[in-house]
């Protein structure tokens, strides 16, 4: 083995726990909605953040929020934050916010795309069977909007 492997920080990720830390369902035009003809239109929304909680400890939570709308009504509205606390270790700055950012909420996203599905069951509807996500397109995005605004924000100093 060489120096330099043997000198490599070893790279460790571990859920500790997943949870639900938020979790809301409405229906606003309920009984009326049922006697809709279902042509659903949804909207998803998707946010995640993260926050250390201790050395190499963080806490994820990915928020979705489908609004479902049919004839122009809103049917029903569920909004989830999923969370996770997560044992990372060794990683890099770049690496450890791409873990954040893209990993931990992809490993989140099963649980609350269940709890939604669950939600809109028990609500009457059928269930909302959510797309997977690509979390690496988001955060990549996000990170590219980052950078242009702060590009930006150097200009304007100027």
């Amino acid at each position: 083995m060489s120096e330099e492997q043997a000198t490599e920080p070893q790279q460790t990720f571990e859920i500790q726990k997943i949870y639900l830390k938020d979790i809301s369902f409405e229906s606003p035009q309920s009984p009326a909605m049922f006697q809709e003809k279902w042509e659903p239109t949804t909207n998803l929304q998707i946010g995640t953040k993260h926050k250390s909680l201790a050395e190499n400890v963080y806490e994820v939570v990915l928020s979705l929020t489908a609004t479902i709308t049919t004839n122009e009504k809103t049917a029903f509205l569920v909004e989830v934050e999923q969370a996770g606390i997560f044992t990372l270790a060794g990683f890099e700055d770049g690496a450890l916010g791409h873990v954040l950012g893209s990993y931990c909420p992809n490993t989140l996203f099963p649980f609350a795309r269940e709890v939604i599905s669950d939600l809109t069951t028990k609500g009457g509807f059928p269930p909302l069977l959510l797309a997977p996500v690509n979390f690496d397109s988001i955060y990549a995005q996000r990170q590219q909007e980052t950078k242009q605004a702060d590009e930006g924000e150097n200009e304007t100093k100027h």
